[in-house]
């Protein structure tokens, strides 16, 4: 799509509702669309959203080997509920081996390392699954209200870190609106999630910021 048509695309479904808005994105799809997810907390309710448009809509999964056991727990029982087609990425190296090589994992203040970590355990695979699964519509859980960074992104956007259509039907959801469809819908919630890649909620990973793309271009040797 053009800059042009992704604007009037915005305008237009600014006003409908994020069932609306993954149907869209389907539909632009041309049978290439594919769901990413971490199961962090809120996913239940686009990974819900997707199945009820696309059955098997591929979902793309970096299990980077650092969740929580409450978050695969969550993980398996969303496959199992929603039937998920389920399509997990593994980094190159396991979450064990990469502690023993290069200790733990960074922390906040150590932005240089954090960006190397993400780009050898999240992006690689990440990109490895795009790749793999060539999607021309990826359909994300990005929300405004998640972190600055967000804030000047929209609906549908043109991803070139992924050479993809992104569509975030959920963009302009508040939290309380997350709440209310976890409910209407009996779907489970996920509190105890950490990504070690972000290490901070205002952080970026690297999935939805420029310089993740230009991190996986220069390799994620290990």
């Amino acid at each position: 799509m053009t800059p042009e048509q992704i604007s009037q695309a915005n305008a237009e479904l600014r006003s409908k509702s994020p069932l609306e808005i993954v149907k869209w994105a389907v539909a632009q799809a041309r049978g290439r669309a594919i769901v990413s997810t971490n199961f962090r907390p809120y996913e239940a309710a686009i990974l819900h959203l997707c199945v009820q448009v696309q059955q098997d809509i591929p979902v793309l999964w970096v299990d980077h080997g650092y969740n929580r056991p409450a978050t695969y727990k969550h993980a398996e029982q969303l496959k199992q509920s929603l039937k998920l087609n389920l399509k997990p990425f593994l980094p190159k190296i396991s979450a064990a081996h990469r502690d023993a090589i290069y200790g733990e994992i960074p922390s906040t203040e150590d932005e240089a390392g954090l960006k190397e970590f993400s780009t050898l355990m999240k992006l690689e695979p990440f990109q490895r699954g795009m790749k793999e699964l060539a999607p021309f519509v990826w359909i994300t859980a990005l929300r405004k209200v998640q972190n600055p960074n967000r804030a000047e992104l929209d609906i549908v956007s043109d991803d070139k870190n992924f050479n993809s259509l992104k569509v975030s039907p959920l963009f302009y959801c508040s939290d309380a609106d997350m709440e209310k469809y976890l409910a209407q819908h009996s779907l489970p919630n996920e509190w105890d999630y950490f990504d070690p890649a972000k290490a901070d909620d205002k952080r970026e990973c690297g999935l939805h910021a420029s310089w993740g793309g230009k991190a996986v271009e220069g390799g994620a040797g290990i």
